[in-house]
C-alpha cells in the first residue's frame, strides 16, 4: 500500500539527522545531501508509487543495503549508482543511517583515517609504536560500532560501553594495518562472547550460525547462556574470509578432531 508523499522538510530532517549534514542543490526533483563525516553522497525524491527513494553515490554501500526496500526503478541523477524506494520516513530515516555508518567503514576508511592521524607520529620507541598501536584499535572500534550499529554482533547488546572490537584475525596475526584495519576483520560482541570468541571457544560460520567448541562443557555452556540458535546477521564475504581463519587457527577443536 502506498504512502502519502512526505513533504521535503521531513525529508531534509531524515537526512540531517542521519549525519547528512551538508545539502546541496537540488537536481530536478532530487534532494542532495553530503556529509561532513563520511563519503558518501545521497539523493532523496518523493515517488506516488513508491513512496521516498532514496539513490547512492556508493556501489559497495549500496550492495550492502539490498535488505533495504526494493530496487526503485526510474533514472537516477548524476554520481548515483544505484537506489532503493522505501515505503515510509521512517524507514528512509534506517536506510539513511545504516548507509552512513557503513561509509564509514567502507571499503577501506578505516585504513585511510588511521594513515592521516598517525603521518606525523614518531614511531622510533617501543612507547610510540604504542601510542601507534593504539590509535589503529581505537579506530578500528570507531568503525565496528557503526558497521554493527553499536549492538553485539549476537546478541544485540547496546550498552556501548560494555561491548568489545573483536578482531576476527587476531590483531598480531594481520601481516599489514590494512588487515587490522579492515572492517570485516571483526565483531562487535559482549564481554564473554568476546573472551570466547578470543579464546578460540566459539567461533562463527559461513552462514551466521554460532559454533561452541566441544571442549566447553554443558553446564558451562549453560551459565554462559549460549544457545543453539545464537547467530550473526549482517555476514559479508569480506567476513567469511577472515573467519576461515579464525576457525583453522583459533576456534578449539575436540582432543581427537
Amino acid at each position: 500500500m502506498t504512502t502519502h508523499s512526505p513533504s521535503p522538510v521531513r525529508l531534509e530532517k531524515a537526512a540531517t539527522d542521519t549525519g547528512f549534514d551538508l545539502p546541496g542543490n537540488a537536481a530536478g526533483s532530487w534532494m542532495v545531501f553530503a556529509s561532513s563525516q563520511a563519503p558518501l553522497r545521497v539523493w532523496l525524491t518523493a515517488s506516488s508509487g513508491d513512496g521516498v527513494v532514496v539513490a547512492l553515490s556508493m556501489l559497495n554501500v549500496a550492495h550492502a543495503m539490498g535488505g533495504y526496500g526494493k530496487p526503485a526503478q526510474m533514472p537516477l541523477p548524476e554520481g548515483a549508482v544505484a537506489a532503493r524506494a522505501m515505503p515510509s520516513v521512517e524507514d528512509v530515516h534506517r536506510f539513511l543511517r545504516r548507509a552512513f555508518g557503513l561509509a564509514r567503514t567502507l571499503p577501506d576508511e578505516l585504513l585511510h583515517t588511521f594513515k592521516k592521524e598517525t603521518a606525523a607520529l614518531p614511531v622510533t620507541t617501543e612507547a610510540e609504536r604504542l601510542v601507534v598501536v593504539r590509535v589503529g584499535q581505537n579506530i578500528f572500534r570507531g568503525g565496528l560500532l557503526d558497521y554493527w550499529e553499536r549492538k553485539c554482533a549476537i546478541t544485540g547488546l547496546g550498552q556501548t560501553e560494555l561491548l568489545r572490537a573483536s578482531h576476527i584475525k587476531p590483531w598480531a596475526a594481520c601481516a599489514t594495518d590494512a588487515e587490522r584495519l579492515d572492517v570485516f576483520n571483526g565483531l562487535l560482541l559482549a564481554p564473554h562472547l568476546d573472551a570466547l570468541f578470543d579464546g578460540g571457544f566459539i567461533t562463527v560460520a559461513d552462514d551466521g550460525a554460532v559454533v561452541v567448541s566441544a571442549v566447553l562443557k554443558e553446564e558451562d555452556r549453560v551459565l554462559l547462556g549460549l544457545k543453539p540458535e545464537m547467530r550473526v546477521e549482517k555476514l559479508a564475504d569480506g567476513h567469511r574470509v577472515y573467519l576461515n581463519c579464525h576457525r583453522e587457527t583459533v576456534f578449539r577443536k575436540a582432543p581427537d578432531a
